[in-house]
């Protein structure tokens, strides 16, 4: 770590020599305390909002029975008023409606008004849980939780005020209400379990009249019984190990007395348990404590812990591809501060790209804000900016106004399209490397309908149905069936004067076949597929020409109005920052450790270097690859801030190869596993929503997925300004 400081133009910027030394024995249980705050968070954001959903529609259906049984005649006459508010309160509790107030008053009315209808017992703790929902109001799937941050500012009295009012209810009395559950609960636990000690052979008799567990034998189940009641309701009371210590009495609560004896004063106490098993402890816990104590010692463990970053290491990250935001989340328990700039502000995956430019996706739906990406990583800040050099000597990474400066470097810049010394086709022939690139294709594709329309020339409206893709990898494939299916079944009937699916779709392929990385046998069944699509495939020419009129083929002359290039790559300019050696792609050639030779604590990731595999062959340009190679820089950073051993050298694990054709048609090799037709069309759709980011996408992904395949129509068909 030693070095030369921080440029003076880096706002707040340490010399890496006086970094403070780093606690390793806390850091070296990042990854158990990470999969404990993944656990902590899937329940707080997936099962919480479930279980406050049940648990609303079983109090309403409480209180909501007690007002039929009214109505009814089953018990006997009450106030209007009463009746207005079981009946009402139990609709608003339920649907999550200014529920504060239809707890409040359905809390005072059960105490009050139900004793003739519903159990004393059931009585108390029935208004214990709408007590809770008091003091804390619904959860996320309520009409409150959806209308909260709009309904503050609407023009009513009063409404700002009881909002804050709510607010500060539930930022002071919620913790006191888990305390309340914690210590009421473990209270009750504790004193069966000591009675259960106290009278063993009672116990034992017990089970073995009305539990009747078969697995056990009584006196053991009895024992069992004790222990863990007496064990964990200290632990729960204390709120130590809290989640720990609820498991075990919730299964034995479902287990031994839900299930068995069927009392509902057992499943209120199963409810009572739940919330702060799923909810979390509180502030007055131990939990709690020890975590604050744990952020004080190590912040880069805690989430959103706030901390004084100042003196840790810093990454810098350039680019939030696969590779980028792969190696930011491995750092997520690092001791580090990472900057990770990028020129744009989302995360794209790439590889339905292509999907935008022929109009099956919009943008939005395979993009992803970085910020909101990195938002729950506390060591992460993501600076927007375009990146103009490196300077090795001053440790510094140069952007348009500043330096920022770095104890680590990750370059993670990718590629773009390489036309091979022709860089006057760009205009002509784009790429598909961003989104502007997508949608300047999708607009050249559907404007291309739009003249041929229009147009009364017969080999003018031949030159404008004509569409060339260049290029017979993956993108190349993909596109060309995308467009034949747009031609052939997505725009009919939708033209008086032409028909779309007189379309012509050439795929050029300067190579002898189609899709080199993957078999023979796939390449043949590709060919096949697209040929049965209508597309035209051209095998072992090269484009000589291309130019506003169409392109030259070989020797042959193709008059066509769209033309689109998928026929190679080269890497992003980091080498020529770097000085250092490279392939003829221009990607840099790193060391088995992916750092630059002669640079230990720079690293190159991804698209812009070249990683050779075990047998000597170039790793893949793809996804799986970058995110590997990312994750693995991320993995050695970390052991050298905690002054380990360095991992092993990189090795890249492939885990097969996936290209779709068109509407059940796909290839698809995993290992010796070899896929062909509609099964590996399935299995490439469920993996590259799987890879998406945000659970949003993929939904929006699959209904838009699910509606082209059911009526052939594609959404998203919209002609953008671009160049002329």
């Amino acid at each position: 770590m030693d070095g030369p400081p921080d440029s003076p133009t880096s706002p707040g910027a340490v010399p890496a020599s006086t970094a403070r030394p780093i606690d390793g024995r806390l850091y070296r249980f990042a990854p158990w305390i990470a999969a404990w705050r993944d656990g902590q968070r899937l329940t707080r954001r997936s099962l919480w909002p479930l279980f406050d959903l049940v648990c609303r529609l079983w109090l309403a259906q409480l209180v909501v029975s007690v007002g039929l049984a009214t109505l009814t005649g089953t018990r006997g006459p009450v106030p209007a008023a009463w009746l207005a508010v079981e009946l009402v309160g139990g609709v608003l509790l339920a649907v999550g409606a200014a529920t504060r107030a239809a707890a409040a008053g359905l809390t005072a009315l059960i105490a009050v008004a139900s004793a003739s209808v519903v159990d004393p017992s059931v009585q108390l703790y029935a208004s214990v849980l709408l007590g809770w929902y008091w003091v804390s109001g619904a959860g996320p799937i309520s009409v409150d939780a959806a209308l909260g941050r709009g309904t503050r500012w609407i023009a009513l009295p009063l409404v700002g005020s009881l909002q804050g009012a709510a607010a500060w209810l539930s930022r002071w009395g919620g913790p006191l209400a888990l305390f309340a559950f914690r210590f009421g609960i473990a209270g009750l636990f504790f004193a069966e379990g000591v009675g259960k000690l106290a009278n063993f052979d009672h116990a034992v008799a017990l089970f073995r009249e009305q539990y009747r567990l078969p697995l056990l034998a009584p006196p053991l189940a009895a024992g069992l019984a004790a222990a863990v009641e007496l064990v964990c309701a200290p632990l729960l009371a204390a709120g130590l190990f809290t989640r720990v210590a609820a498991v075990p009495l919730v299964t034995m609560t479902i287990v031994i007395e839900t299930l068995v004896r069927h009392e509902p004063v057992h499943a209120y106490w199963l409810a009572l348990l739940v919330i702060p098993l799923l909810r979390g402890p509180g502030a007055l816990s131990l939990d709690a404590w020890l975590g604050r104590r744990l952020a004080a010692h190590a912040p880069a463990l805690i989430d959103g812990a706030r901390w004084n970053d100042q003196g840790l290491a810093h990454v810098v990250i350039v680019s939030a591809g696969f590779a980028g935001a792969a190696a930011a989340r491995a750092l997520h328990h690092s001791p580090c501060r990472i900057t990770l700039v990028d020129r744009h502000n989302y995360h794209l995956f790439q590889p339905l790209l292509y999907q935008v430019a022929t109009a099956a996706l919009s943008a939005s739906e395979i993009a992803w804000p970085i910020r909101e990406m990195f938002r729950d990583q506390a060591n992460v800040r993501v600076r927007l900016g375009r990146v103009t050099g490196v300077d090795l000597d001053a440790r510094t990474v140069r952007l348009r106004d500043e330096r920022l400066g770095y104890d680590f470097l990750i370059l993670a810049t990718g590629a773009r399209h390489s036309y091979f010394g022709r860089d006057e086709w760009e205009t002509l022939a784009p790429g598909l490397k961003k989104i502007e690139d997508a949608t300047e294709i999708r607009r050249r594709i559907l404007v291309a309908f739009e003249h041929a329309e229009d147009t009364a020339d017969p080999d003018e409206r031949a030159a404008w149905l004509t569409f060339v893709v260049v290029g017979g990898g993956p993108t190349g494939v993909e596109l060309a069936g995308a467009i034949a299916e747009l031609a052939h079944h997505g725009l009919v009937d939708e033209f008086r004067h032409v028909d779309p699916a007189a379309a012509r779709v050439i795929l050029v392929q300067a190579g002898p076949r189609l899709l080199p990385a993957l078999s023979p046998a796939s390449s043949t069944e590709t060919l096949r597929a697209l040929e049965a699509l209508g597309v035209e495939v051209v095998l072992g020419h090269r484009v000589q020409e291309v130019d506003a009129g169409g392109v030259r083929i070989g020797a042959t002359r193709v008059a066509a109005r769209t033309v689109v290039w998928a026929a190679g790559v080269i890497a992003s300019p980091a080498q020529k920052w770097l000085g250092a050696a490279h392939d003829p792609a221009g990607r840099v050639m790193v060391a088995p450790d992916l750092t630059v030779p002669g640079q230990p604590s720079v690293f190159v990731v991804g698209d812009t270097a070249q990683i050779l595999g075990r047998d000597g062959t170039p790793v893949p340009g793809i996804a799986p690859a970058a995110k590997q190679a990312g994750a693995y820089a991320a993995k050695e950073i970390h052991r050298r801030l905690l002054g380990q051993p360095a991992p092993p050298p990189f090795r890249y694990r492939h885990a097969g190869n996936l290209a779709t054709i068109g509407r059940q048609a796909a290839v698809a090799e995993i290992g010796r596993v070899r896929l062909r037709g509609a099964l590996a069309w399935w299995f490439w759709g469920l993996v590259h929503v799987l890879f998406l980011a945000g659970v949003r996408n993929r939904l929006v992904v699959l209904l838009n997925w699910a509606w082209a395949y059911l009526t052939f129509r594609r959404s998203t068909r919209l002609i953008t300004d671009g160049p002329s």
